[in-house]
Protein backbone atom coordinates (compact mmCIF):
# COMPACT_ATOMS: atom_id res chain seq x y z
CA UNK A 1 0.00 0.00 0.00
CA UNK A 2 1.14 3.14 -1.21
CA UNK A 3 1.42 5.73 1.70
CA UNK A 4 1.72 9.27 1.08
CA UNK A 5 3.01 12.09 3.62
CA UNK A 6 2.81 15.76 2.84
CA UNK A 7 5.15 18.27 5.26
CA UNK A 8 5.85 22.20 5.13
CA UNK A 9 2.34 23.96 6.11
CA UNK A 10 2.30 25.88 8.70
CA UNK A 11 1.76 29.94 9.00
CA UNK A 12 2.44 32.80 7.09
CA UNK A 13 1.38 36.07 6.41
CA UNK A 14 -0.34 37.47 3.11
CA UNK A 15 2.52 37.70 0.31
CA UNK A 16 4.78 35.10 2.03
CA UNK A 17 5.82 31.91 0.85
CA UNK A 18 5.52 28.21 1.53
CA UNK A 19 6.95 25.01 0.07
CA UNK A 20 5.63 21.69 0.71
CA UNK A 21 6.78 18.75 -0.15
CA UNK A 22 4.57 14.82 -0.65
CA UNK A 23 7.05 12.06 -0.57
CA UNK A 24 5.76 8.83 -1.96
CA UNK A 25 6.75 5.33 0.30
CA UNK A 26 7.52 3.81 -3.10
CA UNK A 27 7.85 4.06 -6.56
CA UNK A 28 4.66 4.32 -8.46
CA UNK A 29 4.80 2.19 -11.94
CA UNK A 30 4.04 3.21 -15.00
CA UNK A 31 2.03 6.05 -16.21
CA UNK A 32 0.49 8.55 -13.27
CA UNK A 33 -0.38 11.75 -12.50
CA UNK A 34 0.58 13.33 -8.77
CA UNK A 35 -1.60 16.47 -8.05
CA UNK A 36 -2.14 19.08 -5.15
CA UNK A 37 -5.25 19.25 -3.84
CA UNK A 38 -6.94 21.64 -1.05
CA UNK A 39 -10.07 21.77 1.06
CA UNK A 40 -10.81 25.03 3.03
CA UNK A 41 -12.88 24.42 5.59
CA UNK A 42 -17.09 24.53 4.33
CA UNK A 43 -15.69 24.24 0.54
CA UNK A 44 -15.48 21.40 -1.69
CA UNK A 45 -11.61 19.85 -2.59
CA UNK A 46 -10.60 21.69 -5.67
CA UNK A 47 -7.40 20.23 -7.72
CA UNK A 48 -4.76 23.41 -7.47
CA UNK A 49 -1.86 21.96 -9.39
CA UNK A 50 -1.10 18.62 -11.27
CA UNK A 51 2.07 17.32 -12.71
CA UNK A 52 2.24 14.16 -14.90
CA UNK A 53 4.99 11.59 -15.48
CA UNK A 54 6.53 13.29 -18.82
CA UNK A 55 6.80 16.44 -16.57
CA UNK A 56 3.47 18.37 -18.20
CA UNK A 57 2.12 20.85 -15.69
CA UNK A 58 -1.40 21.86 -15.07
CA UNK A 59 -2.15 24.77 -12.94
CA UNK A 60 -6.04 26.31 -11.29
CA UNK A 61 -6.66 29.56 -12.45
CA UNK A 62 -5.99 30.72 -9.35
CA UNK A 63 -2.59 29.75 -8.20
CA UNK A 64 -1.31 30.50 -12.05
CA UNK A 65 1.59 33.06 -11.84
CA UNK A 66 1.82 32.17 -7.94
CA UNK A 67 2.60 28.53 -7.64
CA UNK A 68 4.97 25.99 -8.94
CA UNK A 69 4.23 22.60 -9.07
CA UNK A 70 7.39 20.29 -9.85
CA UNK A 71 8.79 16.27 -8.94
CA UNK A 72 12.13 14.69 -8.58
CA UNK A 73 11.67 10.89 -8.97
CA UNK A 74 14.94 9.81 -8.09
CA UNK A 75 13.13 10.65 -4.78
CA UNK A 76 9.74 9.98 -4.91
CA UNK A 77 8.75 13.42 -3.84
CA UNK A 78 6.46 15.85 -5.24
CA UNK A 79 6.54 19.72 -3.97
CA UNK A 80 5.07 22.80 -4.53
CA UNK A 81 6.57 26.14 -4.44
CA UNK A 82 3.69 29.03 -2.91
CA UNK A 83 4.57 32.39 -3.58
CA UNK A 84 2.32 35.66 -2.55
CA UNK A 85 0.33 33.62 -0.60
CA UNK A 86 -3.40 35.09 -0.24
CA UNK A 87 -5.60 34.11 2.90
CA UNK A 88 -8.00 32.61 0.57
CA UNK A 89 -5.21 30.20 0.01
CA UNK A 90 -5.65 28.93 3.78
CA UNK A 91 -6.63 25.05 3.56
CA UNK A 92 -5.44 22.12 4.42
CA UNK A 93 -3.58 20.90 1.16
CA UNK A 94 -3.38 17.22 0.53
CA UNK A 95 -1.17 15.62 -2.19
CA UNK A 96 -2.53 12.63 -4.46
CA UNK A 97 -0.95 9.87 -7.14
CA UNK A 98 -3.42 8.45 -9.55
CA UNK A 99 -1.76 5.41 -11.07
CA UNK A 100 -3.24 4.36 -14.87
CA UNK A 101 -1.91 1.15 -14.33
CA UNK A 102 -3.09 -0.02 -10.95
CA UNK A 103 -6.16 1.97 -12.04
CA UNK A 104 -6.68 3.97 -8.43
CA UNK A 105 -5.63 7.09 -6.46
CA UNK A 106 -3.54 7.38 -3.70
CA UNK A 107 -4.15 10.06 -1.32
CA UNK A 108 -1.95 11.76 1.38
CA UNK A 109 -3.35 12.86 5.07
CA UNK A 110 -2.97 16.06 3.90
CA UNK A 111 -0.75 19.34 5.47
CA UNK A 112 -2.57 22.51 6.95
CA UNK A 113 -1.95 25.91 5.08
CA UNK A 114 -2.95 29.11 7.37
CA UNK A 115 -2.39 32.65 5.40
CA UNK A 116 -2.67 35.41 8.09
CA UNK A 117 -3.47 39.27 6.96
Amino acid sequence: QVQLVESGGGLVQAGGSLRLSCVASEDIPGIHIMAWNRQAPGNERELVASITTSGDTNYADFVKGRFTISRDSAKNTMYLQMNSLRTEDTAVYMCSIYSWQRGRYYWGQGTQVTVSS
